[in-house]
């Protein structure tokens, strides 16, 4: 079981798991060497135990990968690691067919043909490559953001109909016999009108919301695509026009002949389709009863160089007029397969061969040369300490020797360098760490951050510890540079308890210089530190700031400043050493108002300097009455009651100098501390004389 965030070939990284399948599970994966994000397949272990699958695998994947066309999903790589086979693909930001088909059910006739039109254009291109696809299903037809249609897993049909399927469990190819063609189902040789039938099939889903022929079981399915009659879609239910009914009844003839011949000529109709729905080009026609009127049809040979096995479904059943046919065209197939296969192996007594030194060369560069030599070849892949991966290491027979054609060549190809379990490093000095991954042959790169952890300690490390990797591989030491830095905070004005928390928590130490007596400062109140407010430290405790702390300022008698106005208790206490706290006693219409009415401590009292003195002011507690008064007058009237002074505006209005209103006006009910906008004459806002 693969682990997300896993690595194949320190290259592509699982990241999510998209879907599982009966031959693979997808994942969303990252080319973490090109950053971008691909889809990875990544097969099931009983298909990478099969050496002549896993050839038939290697082949039509790569074969794939030649494909380049807007309607197919480009195969980027294919490889292995360990016992697990996987394929990079192109990733499609969409769902399949199948996925808008269970979601939709019918689509409207113009999206119908436009997907169809896009999967011919894709087969056509694939088709003149001379690869055919052999599992046209709704399920391998994936759709952009865009509606362009993309047909994926090319040529891994051919790999499972050719080694898998006659090994297979009732059932097990219940995904696909919905779509099979009738000489596919027969196990006879296939061409590029077998795909056409298969697109008849989904576009017929697609029109009706239903497949054409459906049963309890895969082998029920099988005889129907064989033997049942011709399903004619009825357009004035449907209201699928006549013109694209009769293209999908000409694709879903039984006997391939009467088929459309190109997945060209398909594109070219349904454009036809689309410009002129109501005239159908095509008759329609039922060639099902020709199916039984003789020998098997024989469709003319693929283009594919490698002939396919006969795809056997193993399940009873219970219509013995029904199986009888099957199991006629099972038994023709069987004796044509196994005389080719004697004729194709069979030592030959003719002409030999002299091999070459297959040594060195790419896998696929080894396996082009001896099927162009007329040999056959099988693959193995083991580690190698000096051969590149996917890289021929030996060969058996041995190069020069002089064989038969036909002759199977034994290659051993290098899966790169042993894969050893990753050691765990973390904890270690950065020295041990690097010595002891360098003695196992691995690189080493170095990413440091700021971490709580002794400098230049191990505190993580890239595969993660344990994973299998190869010698040779990077690895990534994540090492400690210690604590972040910070900024010195100021100090100034805090106690020395408070001070001495905030140096415990940022990382720093305080050290008490001196201790002094300063007026308007607090006892325990530092007064000064040696390093500025900002100035970058380390935060591993190696920091030491020297601090001033205040003792006072030494004890005086608190002035009596009771009766007096707010202006002159404030300058009073000041003048004195003390800090001045205020506050406010409404009483309106008072005589008191604008004076101290009482402070704490008492006058007379003793008190150490810098400390705070409360005096309580008495107010209003609405603004006063300032207008026609002098702005200096004006300001004092605000602060005795216990206001600010706000913007001063000047005005045209009123006698020359004097406050004409204020803002909150005279009598509002207003909080002690509010500031009061004053309005005041200014010859400078008199109108020019004229």
């Amino acid at each position: 079981m693969l682990d997300e965030q896993h690595i194949f070939n320190n290259r592509y990284r699982l990241d999510t798991k998209l879907g599982e399948g009966g031959m693979a599970t997808v994942y969303c994966g990252t080319d973490t060497l090109l950053r971008r994000h691909v889809a990875i397949k990544v097969l099931r272990a009983q298909y990478a135990s099969d050496d002549e699958f896993v050839r038939r695998f290697y082949q039509e994947a790569e074969s794939a990968a030649k494909l380049s066309h807007p309607n197919i999903v480009n195969t980027y790589d294919v490889g292995r690691e360990g016992d697990t086979y996987f394929i990079v693909m192109e990733l499609v930001d969409g769902p399949s067919l199948a996925e808008v088909i269970a979601g939709d059910g019918r689509l409207p006739e113009p999206v119908a043909i436009d997907y169809a039109a896009q999967i011919c254009n894709g087969l056509a291109y694939a088709h003149r490559q001379g690869l055919l696809h052999r599992d046209i299903k709704p399920a391998n037809i994936l759709l952009t953001k865009d509606d362009v249609v993309k047909l994926s897993d090319f040529g891994i049909a051919r790999a499972m109909s050719q080694q898998t399927m006659a090994m297979t469990r009732p059932g097990l190819i219940m995904g696909s016999v919905y779509y099979l063609s009738p000489e596919q189902a027969q196990g006879l040789e296939l061409h590029e009108t077998s795909d056409l039938y298969s697109v008849g099939v989904v576009l017929y889903q697609m029109l009706t919301g239903k497949l054409p022929y459906t049963g309890e079981s895969p082998v029920t399915v099988a005889l129907k695509h064989v033997s049942d009659p011709v399903p004619a879609i009825d357009t004035a239910e449907t209201g699928v026009s006549p013109a694209l009914a009769a293209i999908v009844n000409k694709l879903l003839q039984k006997q391939p002949q009467n088929r459309f011949q190109s997945a060209s000529e398909v594109a070219s109709a349904l454009r036809e389709a689309r410009e002129r729905p109501s005239v159908a080009a095509f008759a329609q026609q039922d060639d099902s009863a020709t199916q039984h009127a003789g020998a098997a049809p024989q469709p003319p040979p693929r283009p594919s160089r490698l002939p396919d096995r006969r795809t056997m479904v193993e399940e009873e059943e219970t219509r013995p007029r029904s199986v009888g046919p099957f199991i006629l065209f099972g038994i023709i197939a069987l004796v044509i397969a196994a005389a080719a296969g004697y004729f194709a192996t069979r030592p030959s007594g003719g002409a030999r061969v002299t091999l070459d030194n297959y040594a060195g060369l790419t896998d696929a560069q080894a396996q082009q040369a001896i099927v162009n030599a007329g040999l056959h070849f099988k693959v193995t892949r083991a580690p190698s300490d000096t051969v590149a991966a996917n890289h021929v290491v030996s060969q058996d027979p041995a190069a020069n020797s002089a064989v038969p054609q036909n002759t199977i060549v034994q290659l051993v190809i290098s899966s790169g360098k042993p894969a050893v379990g990753l050691r765990d490093v973390t904890g270690y000095t950065l020295a041990d760490a690097q010595k002891d991954l360098q003695y196992e042959k691995f690189q080493v790169k170095i990413a440091r951050r700021f971490d709580p952890a002794q400098k230049d300690t191990v505190i993580d490390e890239k595969p993660k510890p344990g994973t299998k990797v190869r010698q040779g591989t990077p690895v990534t030491l994540v090492v400690s540079d210690g604590p972040a830095p910070i900024k010195m905070p100021r100090l100034q004005g805090l106690t020395l308890d408070k001070a001495r928390a905030i140096a415990a928590r940022d990382g720093f130490t305080i050290n008490v210089s001196e201790t002094s007596v300063i007026n308007n400062i607090p006892p325990n109140v530092i007064a000064y530190q040696d390093i500025p407010q900002g100035t970058t430290i380390p935060s591993d405790h190696s920091q030491t700031v020297n601090v001033v702390v205040s003792s006072g300022g030494g004890l005086a008698n608190v002035p009596n400043i009771v009766g007096k106005d707010y202006l002159t208790a404030m300058q009073t206490l000041q003048q004195a050493g003390y800090a001045v706290n205020t506050v406010y006693a409404r009483r309106p219409a008072s005589a008191d108002n604008g004076q101290i009415v009482d402070e704490s401590p008492q006058p007379g009292a003793p008190a150490e300097k810098g400390t705070s003195v409360t005096i309580t002011l008495s107010i209003p507690g609405e603004v006063p009455d300032t207008n026609g008064m002098t702005l200096d007058d004006a300001k004092k009237v605000l602060t005795d009651a216990g206001y600010t002074l706000g913007n001063v505006t000047p005005t045209s209005e009123g006698a020359d100098g004097k406050v004409v209103r204020t803002e909150p006006e005279v009598g509002t009910d207003a909080k002690p501390g509010t500031p009061v906008n004053i309005y005041v004459n200014s010859a400078s806002a008199q109108p020019p004389a004229r």
